[in-house]
């Protein structure tokens, strides 16, 4: 490769360089993200990866529980819970958000996204209703039931998945897509639930 040296010098020509690199690198990640090229790969993430631990027993045993809990609430109500939560993401006293980021499945959760080396940005979990059970960090909203995360995947059937568009995220400078996939429930097939990932596709 021809050195930097050679077309530049000075060190802000170099500086300059090396800027104009980065920028062309992240306009060819642009457009593969705009082709949706990741899909296959994000896919095959899900298949040889992520479904090998959705039936995890903490995982099925905390919707579970959480869909006996909330069983009954009715529309109005989830609605207000998000409201609080939403509320509460900004505030410094946050008991609802405190109390769904300390439990064991957003413990396992971290855990998952810690082992995958910066691949998984975040993770959550959300029940049959699309309430946020566990999750890896806290997100701006606690109810998913009106997105398409939860809506392409609970709805859909066992098998269904659900692959968001490319987008960069301005906090980590890099390029994300969401995975969703259900959540069944190993001794009878049903499904309980859903999960999202965060996905850094320059690291697939």
């Amino acid at each position: 490769m021809t050195s930097i040296s050679k077309f530049c010098r000075s060190k802000s020509c170099a500086a300059l360089f090396s800027v104009t690199l980065l920028g062309v690198t992240s306009m060819f990640v642009a457009a593969a993200a705009n082709a949706n090229d990741y899909e296959a790969a994000i896919s095959e993430l899900a298949n040889t990866q992520v479904k090998s631990w959705l039936g995890d027993p903490l995982i099925v045993d905390s919707i579970k529980q959480q869909n006996s809990a909330n069983a009954e609430l009715s529309k109005e109500q989830i609605l207000d819970l998000d409201k609080q939560w939403r509320a509460q993401v900004a505030a410094a006293d946050k008991p609802l958000v405190d109390k769904l980021l300390n439990n064991p499945l957003s413990d396992f959760l971290r855990q998952k996204l810690q082992q995958s080396n910066g691949l998984y940005t975040e993770i959550f979990v959300m029940d049959d209703k699309g309430l946020n059970v566990g999750q890896s960090a806290m997100t701006s909203d606690y109810w998913q039931g009106d997105e398409a995360k939860w809506q392409q995947t609970f709805a859909k059937g066992p098998d269904s998945i659900h692959i968001s568009e490319v987008e960069e995220d301005e906090s980590t400078q890099s390029y994300q897509s969401q995975l969703s996939l259900p959540v069944v429930d190993p001794s009878s097939g049903a499904v309980i639930g859903a999960i999202t990932l965060g996905i850094n596709v320059e690291l697939l």
